[in-house]
């Protein structure tokens, strides 16, 4: 076989639905897009400044980031790609401020799509990793326009979730509830290859990634942690723990499905009016149940991060996930430590 005996994404995609009675091939083709979709974007991406797009320079998404130019582009491609095909209900996405509504020119499906088009763009200028994460969730109403509750569906209501990392290799790291599953994009066929099938996530991790300068700004429970982890051999744990940062959530998932360990990006007094930095519906849940289904835990730092009922379409939370014994470990910190956080201090221009 040309893919060296490897099944492809379709011929995986088939094999899942076979084990799914009733299933029809909608979802199927829905992932299809999906997946053209990222294939676009890596290619995109690929091109950096060798596109002359200065169309957003300047402007700020919903959130009060600066965009990117890639930024508004991958959001185009992921809507054009899955506006037509006749599978959704509607889709949100992190750099529109409202759902988008499917145009009337297309029929409507039963299916919802929720997607950061390209996270981690502020690496795009350092040519470090990018990605995009997606979500797909059943409408309440098949066949009618979604409304903004449509999308407030906890995690565990997912019946889809993944990414692609834009890197060395393009890699689509996907979950349709049955294990987790990664796939290199053959560049000259074009096709996604599953190279990483049933991926798992070590229960025990001697890594951890965290921003941190935001230490003065975190609660009890997160300082205890990383102090723990900093005093190495010589501190309670009795272990060196080495650290690692990416700024790039796509980046940091994927280190910890291929080696290990545990991220944290944890709620603190940093913005005390917000509940964590990272968007539940389009950036924690989905990554949340790809963990899940590797082996390992996500949490928002005190609790199961798929139970949580979303209220906003872009509300945020804080977030841990990784090895199950570490981020077991914090949520037993939270739960033994005062709830206090560190009073606010000025920022002096540092960045999350």
């Amino acid at each position: 076989m040309l893919t060296g005996g490897r099944p492809t994404l379709a011929q995986f995609i088939i094999e899942e639905r076979r084990q799914a009675p009733g299933a029809t091939g909608e979802f199927d083709a829905l992932i299809t897009d999906i997946a053209l979709a990222c294939k676009a974007i890596s290619q995109r991406v690929a091109l950096g400044v060798l596109v002359d797009d200065e169309r957003t320079v300047g402007n700020r998404n919903v959130h009060g980031e600066e965009q990117q130019p890639l930024d508004i582009a991958a959001n185009d491609l992921f809507l054009r790609a899955a506006e037509w095909g006749g599978h959704l209900a509607g889709m949100a996405s992190e750099e529109l401020e409202q759902p988008y509504a499917i145009p009337s020119r297309y029929p409507l499906g039963k299916y919802l799509l929720l997607f950061d088009p390209l996270d981690g763009s502020s690496n795009i200028d350092v040519n470090m990793s990018v990605g995009s994460i997606f979500s797909v969730l059943r409408a309440p109403t098949p066949g009618a326009h979604a409304q903004l509750a449509d999308f407030l569906q906890p995690g565990t209501a997912q019946v889809c979730a993944g990414y692609a990392v834009y890197g060395p290799s393009t890699m689509l790291v996907l979950t349709f509830g049955r294990g987790t599953h990664g796939f290199t994009l053959e560049p000259q066929l074009g096709e996604w290859v599953l190279t990483h099938p049933n991926l798992r996530v070590a229960p025990s991790a001697r890594e951890f990634a965290i921003n941190a300068s935001n230490h003065r700004f975190w609660e009890l429970a997160v300082r205890r942690y990383v102090d723990e982890c900093l005093a190495g051999t010589a501190g309670p744990r009795g272990v060196d723990f080495n650290m690692r940062w990416i700024a790039s959530l796509v980046a940091e998932t994927h280190r910890i499905l291929m080696r290990g360990g545990v991220f944290l990006y944890p709620r603190d007094s940093k913005a005390a009016t917000k509940h964590g930095r990272l968007r539940m519906l389009y950036e924690t849940n989905p990554i949340a149940f790809l963990i899940e289904q590797a082996g390992g835990m996500a949490s928002t730092g005190e609790r199961r991060m798929m139970d949580e009922q979303p209220t906003g379409l872009h509300q945020r939370s804080g977030f841990v996930f990784g090895s199950s014994e570490e981020v077991l470990r914090i949520e037993q910190y939270h739960q033994h430590q005062p709830q206090q956080q560190p009073r606010q201090q000025p920022e002096h221009g540092d960045h999350g």
